[in-house]
């Protein structure tokens, strides 16, 4: 008898759109309202959007109780909490308790110096003096990854630890990210998130504007009715004192 090994589901592990959370203030009910309020003022961008707790910017660590209270109120108010970020080892077992993942790019950086004694220094040895090394080839720069093709509603173009050209149309709905900047060369009527990984030097040219959102290193803005000044026009996005700046390149 032949065996069938054709797979029920394929696994694919990729970039995808799940937006962070950063709690500053443990104020279940503020940032509930907060949440609430993003949901109502962009329903396209917000409702029902994947959210990544992230409590690095609190002195401790939530309780599994109060962590489990924000979980259910941010659920409520409209968006789907499916992970925690990665902070310390707190956290780790703050998400096992909850039966979340934990998502981090590198997990050992987060972990606090004083958790692990350094090890002792090897005593010196003398040894004979290594003959000179060659010079090391000149390192190149990564090159951006450049999209040619336009960028269809529900389409997510990701340039890994690089730029991002796109030489044609963003169309609504679509999402264009880079880790470093993000150069538009047609109409932006998506999104547009630079500095992904947190580069707050990065960012984004766009020849003729019509955003729903535009992002730096984590800062957003949503664009529900653009000025004049802007609709159109070709611009620079960047960050200046963590707001974000959008001006008119002409």
């Amino acid at each position: 008898m032949a065996v069938d090994y054709e797979q029920a589901g394929e696994l694919k592990i990729g970039q995808v759109g799940i937006a962070n959370l950063r709690v500053r203030s443990l104020d279940v009910p503020r940032l509930v309202e907060e949440m609430r309020g993003r949901v109502q003022r962009a329903p396209k961008l917000f409702a029902r959007a994947a959210v990544v707790i992230d409590f690095g910017g609190l002195s401790r660590t939530p309780d599994a109780n109060v962590a489990q209270a924000l979980i259910d109120g941010l659920r409520e108010a409209g968006v789907l909490p499916v992970a925690l970020a990665y902070g310390s080892s707190e956290t780790e077992r703050l998400a096992e308790a909850l039966g979340l993942p934990l998502l981090a790019k590198f997990r050992a950086q987060y972990e606090r110096d004083d958790e692990a004694p350094p090890a002792p220094a090897a005593a010196p040895r003398r040894e004979a003096p290594a003959p000179a090394a060659a010079a090391a080839p000149a390192k190149t720069a990564s090159p951006g990854l450049i999209q040619s093709a336009p960028v269809r509603s529900g389409q997510q173009i990701y340039a890994d630890n690089r730029d991002l050209t796109v030489l044609t149309a963003v169309g609504a709905g679509a999402e264009v990210i880079a880790d470093g900047s993000v150069h538009i060369y047609g109409p932006l009527r998506g999104r547009a998130l630079a500095g992904a990984q947190g580069n707050a030097q990065a960012r984004i040219f766009c020849r003729e504007f019509h955003a729903e959102l535009v992002a730096i290193a984590g800062h957003y803005k949503v664009l529900e009715d653009i000025p004049k000044t802007l609709r159109g026009k070709a611009v620079q996005v960047w960050l200046e004192d963590e707001q974000i700046m959008i001006a008119a390149l002409e």
